[in-house]
């Protein structure tokens, strides 16, 4: 049985993602370029900069992917006070590590972002520890976000499954050779993210924990 619950935060965890939507909306506004809120849903999961180059093209200069960056951090800061977690998002993970599963969060979040993230989740007392854009050199969908956080767990691939909401989710924990379930609350189609590597998909938190005894956190793949 898994030793270790590896944890998306963004749409998975948090009710977060139309508010990050919404912020690169108008980051993206306020530099002249006119980006559809539909392809911006699509990106949230990417790390800044990857998802800037995915919605823009690579032809942008650091100087202008630093500052649309900058104003989408600037804008999501605002929220910081308000950010809401899912019904029943720390009762997973208590129940999780009542189970002796190590809970690890692999987000792109970091600084301020992730402390408030966290305090909206509030479930510290049995979250060990955090894989965050800066701890890695590349985000999702690469492999390293998941392997900094087996690492963190110290257990194997094997030994862990990692719940997300996203295509770049999906597509990270396959890479890093880690069985994926998959949340429908970040509002990605539940084709899209088993065609990503979804070994199960769940409307939200709520439902995988009403479902844990049949989950993939308690039967081997």
């Amino acid at each position: 049985m898994p030793h270790a619950a590896l944890f998306d935060v963004d749409g998975t965890l948090a009710d977060t993602n139309h508010l990050h939507v919404t912020c690169w909306w108008e980051a993206f506004r306020q530099a002249g370029h006119r980006v559809a809120m539909s392809d911006i849903h699509q990106a949230v999961g990417l790390g800044s900069g990857d998802l800037i180059a995915h919605l823009l093209g690579d032809g942008r200069g650091p100087e202008e992917a630093a500052r649309i960056g900058a104003a989408h951090k600037t804008l999501y800061a605002t929220y910081f006070g308000r950010l809401s977690a899912f019904d029943g998002a720390a009762d997973l993970l208590r129940a999780l590590a009542g189970r002796g599963r190590r809970v690890v969060l692999a987000t792109s979040a970091s600084g301020g972002e992730l402390t408030a993230l966290r305090a909206a989740i509030d479930a510290d007392d049995v979250i060990a520890g955090t894989a965050s854009s800066d701890d890695v050199s590349a985000g999702k969908p690469a492999p390293e976000p998941v392997e900094h956080a087996l690492e963190i767990a110290g257990c194997s691939a094997a030994e862990a499954v990692f719940v997300g909401d996203s295509v770049w989710d999906m597509r990270a924990a396959a890479r890093a050779g880690v069985p994926a379930i998959a949340l429908l609350s970040g509002g990605i189609a539940r084709g899209e993210l088993e065609e990503a590597g979804a070994v199960a998909v769940y409307r939200d938190v709520a439902d995988l924990l009403a479902g844990l005894d049949g989950s993939p956190f308690t039967r081997p793949e």
